[in-house]
């Protein structure tokens, strides 16, 4: 029998032999086929987050106001539409409101209820014959014409079609407080 110092026992796992070479090999494959399902699975969670940023803007659907036919008032018409919106994330629906006016030459156009000053709901006054915004007193012509108050511009005219013997309106979101037009949605 030797006397002589024993050889010593290697008993940590991962530091040689066999068995730890085989038990690193899938330590190794474990972590690597984990880091693939977490980038698999993080590519719809970043598509979500960044897409309000870079994905494609397109212009407001074509909705519809009612029959071109039906808009034979000479004075401007009210007529609500349901305008779907998107921002970011949330997409809605909601009422908004719209004037149907007669142009030079019999032409219909469709106007913004929204002053241009501050936002507010401009409603049509049969007995004074003019729009008149009820918030600051911005007072508009049949055609939608800046006729006094503190309204920057005009009433907007959104574009509009006939399609189908349909009137159909664009509805737009503009900028207030400034001279020119600017769309903001």
């Amino acid at each position: 029998m030797s006397s002589g110092p024993s050889e010593p026992v290697n008993r940590e796992p991962g530091l040689g032999g066999q068995g730890a070479t085989r038990r690193s090999f899938f330590g190794v494959l474990m972590a690597a086929v984990s880091a693939a399902v977490g980038l698999v699975m993080s590519v719809p969670v970043a598509r979500f987050l960044v897409f309000p940023l870079f994905g494609s803007r397109r212009a407001s659907d074509w909705i519809e106001v009612g029959d071109a036919s039906g808009f034979v008032s000479p004075g401007p018409m009210r007529a609500e539409i349901l305008v779907r919106r998107v921002d970011g994330w949330v997409a809605s629906t909601a009422k908004r409101a719209v004037w149907v006016v007669r142009r030079e030459g019999g032409q219909l156009g469709v106007l913004s209820d929204v002053c241009p000053h501050l936002g507010c709901g401009v409603p049509w006054r049969d007995d004074e014959k003019i729009f008149h915004c009820p918030c600051h007193h911005a007072k508009f012509d049949p055609s939608g014409r800046l006729l006094g108050g503190p309204s920057p511009r005009s009433l907007d005219p959104l574009p509009i079609k006939v399609e189908n013997g349909k009137l159909m309106v664009q509805y737009q979101i503009f900028r207030n407080l400034v001279k020119t037009r600017e769309v903001i949605g």
